[in-house]
């Protein structure tokens, strides 16, 4: 249902918002289709205001790109405070931050991450993390 040009189209709309595709999932709670767009804007937060913006936006493209797609909810929201990790740029956005991270062998590692390239993570404590090894990640806050 969502093709990878629909997606463009979806992270076009929002960059003419001023908001950035932070991630977009279709998955099944109770029942009930959900369609849950993350977006996120350079240097601000997120308002519910510019959820409700973005998601009025985004209706009227969803109702011509996917007609067939009925019954379903739509969510706007920022990614939040503790935020899954799943691309290069989200691991970039997120260093210096406390990470969560659970490996394809089952090894869990928590910490600040101080850097990001192309093959790895790096933790603090001289800990390095294949980023094709990782199964899970995300960002954490301690309270």
């Amino acid at each position: 249902m969502l093709t990878p040009l629909l997606e463009e189209k979806i992270k076009t709309l929002l960059e003419s918002l001023g908001f950035n595709l932070y991630d977009i999932a279709l998955l099944k709670e109770n029942d009930h289709q959900i369609l849950r767009i993350c977006i996120t804007q350079e240097g601000g937060k997120i308002s519910l205001d510019d959820c409700q913006r973005a998601s009025l936006a985004v209706s009227p493209l969803l109702d011509v790109e996917m007609p067939e797609f009925e019954g379903y909810y739509l969510e706007v929201s920022s990614p939040g405070i503790e935020r899954i990790l799943k691309t290069h740029d989200h691991f970039k956005g997120a260093i210096n931050e406390l990470v969560k991270i659970k490996t394809l062998d089952r090894r869990e590692f928590k910490g600040k991450l101080l850097n990001v390239n192309e093959e790895t993570l790096n933790l603090e404590g001289d800990i390095l993390i294949p980023i094709a090894q990782i199964k899970k990640a995300q960002t954490y806050f301690e309270w």
